[in-house]
């Protein structure tokens, strides 16, 4: 990615999501008026255990992706965890956004870095399968799916996905579209 393209995501980033950085566990908080959760598989059961899972949980996240992102455009940006402030010489190339201090403690072994890569592409129901089942069996963490504009995001994680849309009333329709989907927690996680 160039100076340019990164320069770019970050100025749509802080346009769109100005209240905290483009790390999924942050979002919930401050964007809780257009954010959703729905579980991937009945009775908010975390973990697929045979196929006949997988498919659910393929299934969910598709629908929801395909709802957010048919025919458009959206990058898949996957974080890489160090204690280091540079990125590793492997990772430097390949699709860098940009890194991020997400803890900064004295210590340097607890220091955290957050170095995050996007890649662009064309959404299609299924075209990121292998990495949503990686998400779903704990392998992979923290990627967010976003549109080009960054006006909407999908974040899946082990048990489902976190969905922040434009609008609380575009969040309300999906939610109410998928009611099933939704934990019985109050808080709705």
């Amino acid at each position: 990615m160039t100076r340019d393209g990164q320069a770019g995501l970050t100025e749509q980033w802080q346009q769109r999501w100005p209240s905290c950085p483009p790390v999924g566990y942050k979002l919930r908080d401050p964007y809780r008026d257009v954010w959703v959760r729905f579980h991937s598989l009945p009775e908010s059961k975390r973990y697929a255990e045979e196929e006949s899972e997988y498919t659910v949980v393929l299934e969910r996240y598709n629908t929801v992706l395909d709802e957010l992102f048919a025919g458009a455009d959206v990058y898949a940006i996957t974080p890489l965890w160090t204690t280091e402030a540079e990125v590793p010489s492997s990772q430097a190339v390949t699709g860098y956004w940009q890194s991020l201090l997400v803890e900064d403690d004295p210590d340097p072994e607890f220091r955290t870095y957050c170095h995050l890569f996007a890649a662009r592409q064309p959404w299609r129901r299924g075209c990121i399968d292998e990495l949503l089942r990686d998400i779903a069996d704990d392998k992979v963490a923290g990627v967010l799916i976003t549109d080009t504009r960054m006006q909407r995001i999908h974040l899946p994680y082990d048990g489902g996905a976190d969905v922040f849309l434009a609008t609380s009333e575009e969040r309300d329709q999906m939610r109410d579209r998928h009611a099933d989907w939704l934990s019985s927690h109050p808080s709705g996680l």
